[in-house]
């Protein structure tokens, strides 16, 4: 069966370290196809990496292994750890990069299960004390596309490390949420669902001293530069700058608080 590979780092694109992961990947399992899921991701943000894998790992085939290196512990005491969570794989530092699948597959009643990858014969002869992404996760990743049981790259644990997740408040008008993500066009993603709602409509969402009132279903709906609330396609609620950046023009930060009133 063939077997798929995601990567997702913090590296960006100018240096080769992106390109070493998929060779260890293939010497190792030569026959997996590996996609680059991002190496975009804010320097050493673990919790932008959590944000991205809760959002895109749905869109994998069961059996998909999710190899993750935002890694600014690495070369201390931080473990190594692979993991299955639902149907799916995923290989990084014990940092809590999957604190939201993890969630997920809990809530839904999935597997979980965690091993220590604490068995050098599954990593590479030789290992950098700073760059245990290529050394060590995309080596282990290659043992388990190659068909290596996750059991076997070390002893079970059931400790890992959680995020503390900003999670929204209730109020008396409605929902009090913050900024948990800004994209590459500067939309800023609200931990606030379309589930959350349960129907109820928005009348106004407010950031910092800005109103915006109402929602809209689609940027075209309102004129380039104007302000806009909208659920994005992961059903979050996003306020964006049609053909523009809201991060710009409205000069926020992840961590910035949202006032929803319903209505």
């Amino acid at each position: 069966m063939k077997s798929f590979v995601t990567l997702t780092t913090d590296f960006g694109q100018s240096d080769y370290d992106v390109g070493v992961l998929s060779g260890v990947i293939w010497q190792i399992a030569p026959g997996a196809e590996i996609a680059d899921l991002t190496h975009e991701i804010q320097r050493h943000n673990v919790l932008e990496a959590a944000l991205v894998l809760e959002r895109c790992t749905p869109y994998f085939p069961e059996g998909t292994i999710h190899v993750v290196v935002v890694d600014p512990g690495v070369g201390t005491q931080r473990r190594a750890i692979a993991a299955r969570l639902g149907g799916q794989r995923f290989v990084g530092p014990d940092n809590g990069f999957i604190t939201l699948v993890r969630q997920r597959a809990l809530t839904e009643n999935q597997p979980v299960e965690f091993v220590h990858l604490n068995r050098p014969r599954y990593w590479l002869p030789n290992v950098s004390h700073i760059f245990h992404g290529r050394d060590v996760f995309a080596a282990a990743a290659g043992h388990l596309a190659a068909g290596v049981p996750l059991a076997e790259l070390g002893d079970p644990i059931d400790d890992p490390i959680l995020l503390d997740i900003p999670t929204p408040e209730r109020t008396a008008q409605g929902w009090r949420g913050a900024v948990v993500h800004i994209d590459a066009f500067g939309n800023l993603s609200i931990n606030l669902s379309l589930r959350q709602m349960q129907g109820a409509l928005i009348r106004t969402v407010r950031i910092g001293e800005t109103q915006i009132d109402g929602l809209v279903r689609t940027f075209g709906e309102k004129e380039p530069g104007e302000l806009v609330a909208l659920f994005d396609s992961s059903g979050k609620l996003c306020i964006s700058v049609v053909n523009g950046s809201a991060a710009a023009r409205l000069g926020s930060q992840t961590g910035d608080a949202v006032e929803v009133t319903l209505g």
